[in-house]
């Protein structure tokens, strides 16, 4: 028997381990299993080329509890090690400067395991001893074993192991005995170990008998040593594409459509990206890729290696190029991962080109799906948007599909206004606005459907790309204005109706909650509605936009702005004038002489102000006459305004307008409900 040390250059290696990747303690399993793999390829390997001449048999990974042992073990029949193995590859951690190494690496626990090869020595992180059992492939290789307790120390004496391969027994740690229940060892063999291509069997497969699961003779295989996306696209049918999708991701509907990756040049890549129905509720998850390096699987966190917006997409990426233990820092500065996210990103964007290629209907079919998808692409990464150009579909509400180059063809002639701008119209909700849309048809306009969950960002970048285009919800203002012309009709109205029109509509519309109103004056057609409600493009998008990004929140507080426009030229608002101007005419009109008398007064003393500053008795006057101003406005208001509350056509047409909008509600609702009764 023999003793020494580990080869290292300070005694900390053992402590750095457990309390440093304590919190990736589970990984242990992963590097034990991956390295028993590589031993059965390996024997396989130097079979193929003759350098083993005796037999194969059966090539497996075995993991083994004893809960009252207290131990795991991961045995295979791989190349097993003899003394010389054993001192060079465990006994001597090849590092120069452990020092160094401890410092820079303390709190980055993920740098540690992999890149310096201490992928078996994770093994320390749950364990309270290991002992390795093996006898190599060599011809008169003797059987070693080899133990050690966790501290420098170790012993190496002859074993007792008869057929090629290794045992890597674990005594567990008191505080790690979670990894002595099967369950749990299964779970994380499931989780790492599902798709290597070596047998890994843990267990026996159970089934129900007498009220319990029970232990059959068969061992339980964890794992698909032939996982698709290793496989060539040729060989591979779409119920297979499917089926793994549904072994991926038990429960869900079947995919719409998937992208098998493929490259060994300028880096080794193999894939299956799988793309979900995603439902309108958009969220980035961060768990729908799995990362794997040699069939091994890594992490699904893969930001860095797609981009953001392929977050949307299920599915596996295999690439040896990256390491098995990663950091986000390392994904984001490698230049491999750069390399390899720009051609998934390319290889999505083709292929969902050659798809809108082949088949335009069934493309179109599955718009709804993909759509939330390919908008937040193009609002993240720029070659991704330029690519998508030539098949991001717009949808109006008659439910047709144009692209880009299509729509801009479509409402170029009827759609561009007095300024030569292209206006694109559009509705977030074809339900609620119909009457907007109804009006804009009626006209010869056509209307976009833009209720996505993106599409308040989407917006803008449609903007953004076309030269001369702006796009205007249809709810924005009336239709006349959408797209101004030049044939715009006057507003006749005198100044005093102007007046009393304001009046009696501010007086009589309800206080709605988060809501302002303003009233505005348009001589529309006289079949067009009395009244209208429009909301601000700018505003209402500001506030989109803040309800989406946290640090817009100043807009998200601001009250709705709304704008009741009174068309002059409907027979009801006419009639409303002339009703007002006979009734309030001689009791508003001296009120109103008297305000504009007073304005002229003290602009006259401020025309006669040297640099504008009034003296004390000018100073007087001028305050004198703007208290008769108020006075006199107050009278007015109150006059208007009590004549306003005894028509009730006035609040029924406010009403109305706000009803079609859906700003309606509560007491107010019911009280417009008896009030058109009684109108009836």
């Amino acid at each position: 028997m023999a003793t020494g040390k580990i080869g290292v250059t300070t005694e900390n290696i053992f402590p750095v381990i457990k309390k440093f990747l304590y919190s990736d303690h589970e990984i242990f399993l992963r590097e034990l299993v991956s390295n028993a793999v590589d031993a059965s390829q390996k024997i396989r390997t130097l079979s193929t080329f003759g350098e083993f001449k005796g037999e194969l048999g059966t090539l497996d990974v075995r993991v083994t509890l004893d809960k009252e042992a207290g131990t795991l073990t991961v045995s295979d029949r791989g190349i097993g090690m003899d003394a010389e193995d054993i001192d060079k590859y465990i006994n001597q951690i090849a590092f120069s400067g452990a020092e160094e190494f401890l410092a820079k690496y303390k709190d980055n626990a993920a740098n540690i395991i992999g890149h310096f090869g201490l992928g078996f020595y994770s093994a320390f992180m749950v364990s309270k001893k290991v002992v390795i059992n093996s006898l190599s492939y060599k011809e008169g290789a003797e059987p070693v074993r080899w133990s050690c307790d966790g501290s420098p120390e170790f012993t190496l004496e002859k074993g007792d192991r008869t057929d090629r391969g290794t045992d890597i027994i674990l005594y567990i740690d008191d505080d790690s005995k979670e990894f002595l229940e099967q369950a749990r060892i299964d779970t994380l063999l499931r989780k790492y170990c599902r798709f290597l291509p070596v047998p890994v069997i843990s267990g026996k497969q159970q089934e129900w008998k007498d009220g319990a699961m029970v232990d059959t003779d068969r061992d339980n295989v964890i794992n698909s040593t032939e996982p698709q996306w290793m496989k060539k696209p040729s060989e591979l049918t779409d119920d297979d594409y499917r089926a793994f999708y549904h072994e991926l991701y038990p429960g869900q509907d079947d995919p719409l459509f998937w992208i098998h990756l493929n490259v060994d040049y300028p880096f080794t890549l193999t894939g299956i990206l799988f793309f979900p129905k995603i439902k309108n509720n958009f969220e980035v998850t961060k768990n729908r890729i799995q990362l794997y390096c040699n069939q091994v699987y890594v992490t699904d966190s893969v930001e860095g290696v797609v981009p953001d917006f392929m977050m949307l997409l299920q599915g596996v990426i295999d690439s040896p190029d990256i390491p098995l233990n990663v950091s986000r820092s390392y994904l984001q500065s490698d230049t491999a991962v750069k390399k390899i996210s720009t051609y998934i990103t390319k290889k999505v964007s083709s292929r969902l080109e050659d798809l809108f290629k082949a088949d335009r209907k069934a493309f179109e079919g599955k718009w709804p799906d993909i759509r939330i998808f390919i908008e937040y692409g193009m609002l993240t990464d720029e070659k991704f948007r330029d690519a998508a150009m030539k098949f991001c579909l717009l949808e109006d509400t008659d439910h047709k599909f144009f692209t880009l180059d299509e729509y801009k063809t479509l409402v170029e002639p009827a759609q561009t206004d007095k300024n030569g701008d292209i206006i694109y119209l559009y509705t977030t909700d074809p339900v609620g606005q119909y009457n907007y849309i109804k009006a804009a048809n009626d006209r010869g306009y056509n209307v976009l459907l833009m209720d996505g969950q993106l599409d308040t960002h989407f917006v803008s970048l449609l903007e953004q790309k076309f030269e001369k285009t702006r796009l205007v919800r249809v709810d924005s203002d009336v239709v006349d204005r959408l797209i101004a012309k030049d044939n715009e009709r006057t507003v006749n109205l005198t100044p005093t109706q102007r007046n009393i029109l304001t009046t009696m509509f501010n007086s009589q519309t309800p206080t709605v909650e988060k809501a302002m109103f303003m009233v505005s004056f348009e001589a529309l057609a006289p079949e067009d509605m009395p009244i209208v409600i429009t909301q601000d493009e700018y505003m209402r998008r500001m506030k989109d936009m803040a309800a989406l990004q946290p640090g817009m929140s100043f807009y998200g507080e601001m009250p709705d702005s709304y704008t009741l426009v009174v068309n002059t030229s409907n027979p009801l608002i006419e009639k409303l004038r002339d009703s007002s101007d006979k009734a309030l005419a001689a009791k508003v009109e001296p009120l109103d002489r008297t305000i504009d008398s007073n304005n002229a007064k003290i602009e006259e003393l401020r025309k006669a102000a040297p640099d504008g500053k009034l003296d004390a008795v000018a100073q007087k006057q001028s305050n004198e006459l703007t208290e008769q101003n108020e006075r006199a406005r107050s009278d007015r208001e109150l006059i208007i305004s009590a004549y306003a509350g005894e028509q009730p056509l006035v609040r029924q047409l406010i009403d109305l307008a706000l009803l079609g909008n859906g700003l309606l509600k509560g007491k107010d609702l019911s009280a417009f409900i008896a009030r058109s009764v009684k109108l009836l």
